[in-house]
């Protein structure tokens, strides 16, 4: 899945311009003499200095677990030890189980949609319209499948909290349709704050929605079966159709579908259009807030004491590593009730998610922050830079 996707512009944004001069590399010249002990200290006080700068500018990106930044901060030897020991006997283990539960997956995935067409929209392609037994065991395994790689990955329980169970539990039920149930009830998107790969998952668990993601995602192994099967909308960056709707067009395409089918599957949206270290909430874009359907509000946290689960300044291969060293791993969950926009809100997209946004961050205790996707972007330059010459 894309976690920095944008859900509503799609195309590559540049680089922010607001860079600060202390970020730009000093190589040492061809014929530089050899470096003093007070040069190397002076240079070490320097790179610290450009990192505070760093973190204090660009917070919601910053790591503050034992890993430290890149997750390639120092270690206590006893810390080492426990790592070293979970590399060779933890790590293995988990891997091949959760290569099991995805094989798994794919194998009832592939026998659900044997002999399947696939629906093709709009340069889309998934198998969401599937009803019957096939959609029900897609589903319920794919909830069930979720939720025991999460509990191979070391969440052995999650912390969840109601604030409306009421209308909440509605949603476990997503293919028992019944004539009680009222249209207003069921919301037109999941939003989320986004932290890390693992958020998926969760949802995935939970509510089985359909989500935005790369096209190369459709088109993996294994995966790309089971993305299709979710119904994911993909990023599609250059239009090749002159009616191309784009992905907010297809989006509240979703929206209005789910709204109208019970049986259909709902959109789950991640607004800031990438993931935080977890204490912030970056601005939303308006992509999931134009259909001026209500939304559900879901607010995720990682508790940790070692490893943050946040995918951040890490790279995709260690955070993976060090996630699976870790004897248990722990997420806990608000979800707020219905939140139905006022008809100003209905006007002004931007006010609608702007008030969704401040609703969540005063809720899940999160930070407000109005830096975005591409100041991540400066942010990973500028500290690769920095470690790159170490």
């Amino acid at each position: 899945m894309n976690m920095d996707s944008d859900l509503k512009d799609m195309s590559k944004e540049p680089l922010s311009p607001r860079r600060d001069t202390n970020l730009e590399d000093h190589p040492a010249t061809k014929d530089q003499p050899s470096t003093s002990t007070s040069d190397v200290a002076s240079t070490s006080h320097s790179d610290s200095n450009n990192i505070q700068e760093l973190e204090q500018k660009y917070a919601a990106f910053v790591r503050h677990d034992m890993y430290g930044t890149m997750g390639r901060g120092p270690l206590p030897w006893t810390q080492k030890i426990i790592t070293g020991f979970a590399l060779i006997t933890l790590f293995p283990l988990r891997l091949v189980l959760a290569t099991l539960v995805v094989v798994l997956y794919y194998l009832i995935c592939k026998a659900c949609t044997l002999f399947a067409v696939p629906k093709r929209e709009d340069e889309q392609e998934d198998y969401a319209h599937i009803g019957g037994w096939r959609r029900k065991v897609i589903f319920w395994f794919g909830r069930v499948l979720g939720r025991a790689l999460l509990f191979v990955f070391g969440f052995y329980w999650i912390n969840e909290t109601y604030r409306n169970p009421d209308i909440d539990s509605k949603f476990d039920h997503e293919l028992e349709v019944t004539e009680k149930s009222e249209e207003s009830d069921r919301p037109g998107a999941i939003i989320s704050n986004h932290v890390s790969h693992l958020d998926i998952l969760y949802h995935m668990s939970s509510s089985f929605p359909s989500f935005v993601a790369k096209r190369s995602v459709g088109k993996l192994p294994l995966v790309g079966l089971i993305s299709k099967c979710l119904g994911c909308i993909y990023v599609q960056r250059e239009s090749k159709s002159a009616d191309f709707k784009g992905v907010s067009g297809v989006v509240n395409d979703r929206i209005n579908e789910s709204r109208q089918d019970k049986s259909a599957p709902m959109v789950m949206l991640f607004p800031e259009g990438t993931t935080t270290n977890g204490d912030y909430i970056l601005p939303f874009k308006t992509g999931a807030f134009l259909s001026k359907a209500p939304v559900l509000p879901v607010i995720l946290r990682y508790p940790y004491k070692r490893f943050s689960p946040a995918w951040d300044t890490i790279s995709g291969r260690r955070h993976v590593i060090l996630l699976l060293c870790q004897f248990v791993n722990n997420i806990t969950v608000v979800r707020l009730p219905l939140y139905h926009p006022s008809q100003e809100e209905k006007e002004n997209p931007k006010l609608y998610a702007e008030n969704v946004r401040r609703l969540m961050a005063r809720e899940g205790d999160l930070k407000m922050s109005d830096i975005g996707l591409p100041e991540k972007r400066v942010y990973h330059a500028a500290v690769h830079g920095l470690f790159a010459q170490r």
